[in-house]
């Protein structure tokens, strides 16, 4: 049997788009409050009834939260124009190796703009 499982995580970031157009609100340094969730796939374990425990998906998401949480994103190591969609990449580069059920992962900098990510 096959399920997808969410997991959601949040954290408070500043940023700024350097690669606007000149007069772009976005190119002014800014915070938001980031919604990320992190969406894996794959057949329920039949001794476990489960396809991960929640806690271990912690394991590997966690880590990287706590480097994004309160930084300007811009000096995150690979996030020089931290946008909605690089910082998607970003985290599924990060985290494909180790959760090879990860099928998506989701961005949103306002609770009506995200983004969602599906692997190259």
């Amino acid at each position: 049997m096959r399920t997808r499982l969410q997991r959601d995580y949040r954290f408070e970031a500043a940023h700024f788009l350097p690669k606007v157009p000149e007069g772009h609100k976005c190119a002014r340094v800014h915070g938001h409050s980031y919604a990320i969730t992190i969406v894996l796939e794959g057949e329920i374990d039949p001794a476990l009834g489960w396809v991960m425990d929640f806690a271990a998906i912690d394991e590997h998401v966690n880590p990287l939260v706590r480097a994004l949480d309160h930084r300007v994103l811009n000096d995150v190591d690979g996030l020089d124009n931290p946008t909605s969609e690089l910082l998607a990449c970003w985290l599924w580069d990060r985290l494909r190796g180790s959760l090879p059920v990860l099928v998506e992962v989701q961005v949103a900098e306002t609770p009506t703009s995200r983004c969602v990510y599906r692997g190259a």
